[in-house]
């Protein structure tokens, strides 16, 4: 019996030794050690403080503020204005998921009056019908939710939920239409026979529209006795820049090839997308976030990557001086050129000659030196929406990470100055204002993502 206890009570320690738990508060741990990943084509700003705002007087009279000390979180920022190339990636998916659910209810109707051997799966417009949601891996209360609404997703999308096929490839030539049905949605996508141009149909951009909701945490946090739904805003935006930007914004200038193919062309394929108001970069953002939580989602990935978003206008300036303090610049230097006269942005420098600087319009946008922390184009090339409301005032004092959003203002701040404006508005403490529903030839963006980790790397 001795022998026996002793066993007992060995054991009882080493279980003790193993687990750590002699009735500590040890936390929850989770299993898996948690990192961020950085995303592709981003660089990592590391968080500090920074004097905002010129310490000079402005000598134009612009709309700058008091000189103020803000302090960052660390968070990454693309290193170039977002392209044509990646901006046709956000039209093409809005395209073909409008295509593919007009594609799959003209595919429901047609089942309807079909009947036996008629009904399979491969036939004409019926290979683009709704596909079974995979259960393979599905939880509870996924399958309950399939069970009892018939979907895991949205159940007050356009799709009601139900899962898109994207295995089947659209067909645009006409001559390959597999049946009328097909014929019939496809032709809906473009613009009426009647205004046909050179023989050739147009897509109807106007019918690309992309639906989304978000949620105002801000003003959430700050109410009281409301509900969570009083919060949830829905935008619906069409996507298709304003390719007539490049004509409206000159009335007596013949910019006639580059309004033909600045945004389609592949030779302006890596050039900065233009002609996108601010509502539609916060809709490019939305986009950014899903197409990320898709992939991680049919991986069966566990983690959801932080929303990307337009930055602030004190992160955008942070980000701008590159880590130098008192730099007029993103390089530092207050001038315009190197020591061999060679200019080291995309501006306007003499009065009427856009051309002396080696570039007309814009230019791709990954051109010039980066600046220290790695971002291309910074000043000059294309202006950027922020995600700060202008205002008249001033914020005054020490501020943490400084922004002023107001859901009522149809005025954005804008930063850096583009490839038509004169040297001043490339300082990185210049700032300007623009509409929220403006399109311009000269205005772009950039995206953001918060960076989790607070430990110093």
């Amino acid at each position: 019996m001795k022998k026996v206890g002793f066993c007992i009570a060995l054991l009882s320690i080493i279980i003790s030794c193993g687990t750590n738990d002699r009735g500590e508060v040890l936390g929850k741990k989770t299993k898996r050690k948690w990192f961020t990943e950085k995303p592709f084509g981003m660089v990592l700003i590391s968080g500090g403080s920074f004097t905002m705002g010129k310490q000079d007087e402005d000598p134009f009279g612009g709309i700058s503020t008091s000189p103020r000390t803000v302090t960052l979180k660390d968070y990454y920022m693309d290193e170039s204005e977002i392209t044509n190339s990646e901006y046709m990636e956000f039209v093409n998916w809005v395209r073909d998921s409008i295509v593919r659910t007009e594609l799959a209810y003209a595919a429901e109707d047609q089942a309807y009056f079909l009947d036996g051997a008629e009904k399979r799966s491969d036939s004409g417009i019926l290979r683009y019908s709704f596909v079974d949601i995979d259960t393979t891996y599905a939880n509870e209360y996924e399958k309950y939710r399939i069970e009892n609404y018939g979907a895991i997703g949205n159940v007050n999308a356009l799709t009601e939920g139900r899962v898109l096929n994207w295995r089947e490839p659209i067909i645009w030539e006409q001559e390959e239409y597999l049946d009328a049905a097909y014929t019939e949605v496809m032709d809906s996508m473009y613009l009426p026979i009647e205004d046909m141009f050179e023989e050739k149909r147009l897509l109807d951009v106007r019918k690309l529209r992309y639906s989304y909701s978000w949620y105002d945490k801000i003003q959430a946090a700050k109410s009281k006795n409301r509900k969570q739904q009083d919060f949830v805003f829905y935008e619906d935006v069409g996507v298709y820049p304003d390719t007539t930007v490049w004509v409206k914004d000159f009335s007596y200038s013949y910019n006639d090839p580059i309004h033909d193919n600045y945004f389609w062309h592949e030779a302006y394929e890596e050039y900065p997308v233009v002609g996108v108001s601010w509502y539609q970069a916060r809709a490019f953002c939305n986009w950014k976030t899903k197409k990320k939580n898709d992939f991680l989602r049919s991986k069966k990935h566990p983690s959801r990557v932080l929303d990307f978003r337009l930055p602030t206008e004190a992160e955008w300036e942070y980000a701008a001086r590159g880590g130098i303090e008192y730099g007029t610049y993103p390089w530092g230097g207050p001038y315009t050129t190197t020591d061999q006269g060679c200019f080291l942005a995309n501006f306007k420098p003499v009065r009427g000659d856009y051309a002396l600087d080696g570039a007309l319009y814009t230019v791709e946008a990954y051109s010039y030196s980066p600046n220290g922390y790695g971002l291309y184009n910074m000043a000059g090339n294309v202006s950027e929406w922020t995600n700060t409301s202008y205002f008249k005032g001033a914020l005054n004092g020490s501020i943490i990470n400084s922004n002023f959003e107001d859901l009522e203002s149809k005025r954005k701040i804008i930063r850096g100055g583009s490839w038509k404006d004169i040297a001043y508005f490339l300082q990185v403490s210049t700032r300007d204002f623009e509409y929220v529903d403006s399109k311009k030839s000269y205005i772009g963006f950039r995206t953001v993502q918060d960076y989790l980790n607070v430990k110093k790397r």
